[in-house]
């Protein structure tokens, strides 16, 4: 591990070693879920190429840069989110 531990994390840390914490029942079920959802979700197997304004690209990057990812990760993840319904304009 690098670094040192915050005191949050230290007080995380004794309570796990101090079993304090119980898995949930079905929860290896759900993980698998989960994981085959997160897998299907970031399978890439088309490329699509088109224009976009400079000035929206480089908004896009920069938010991009501010959130620490790629910008096209950023563009993928928007157009994800609004294709499953999860955004809207406001």
């Amino acid at each position: 591990m690098k670094g040192k531990l915050s005191r949050e994390e230290k007080e995380l840390l004794a309570s796990v070693e101090a079993g304090e914490w119980r898995s949930v029942p079905g929860g290896e079920a759900r993980r698998k879920r989960y994981q085959r959802q997160a897998q299907a979700m970031f399978r890439k197997d088309r490329r699509v190429s088109l224009r976009i304004a400079t000035p929206d690209l480089e908004a896009i990057q920069r938010r991009a840069a501010v959130e620490g990812l790629p910008y096209q990760t950023l563009m993928g993840s928007i157009l994800h989110k609004y294709a499953q319904g999860r955004l809207r304009e406001s």
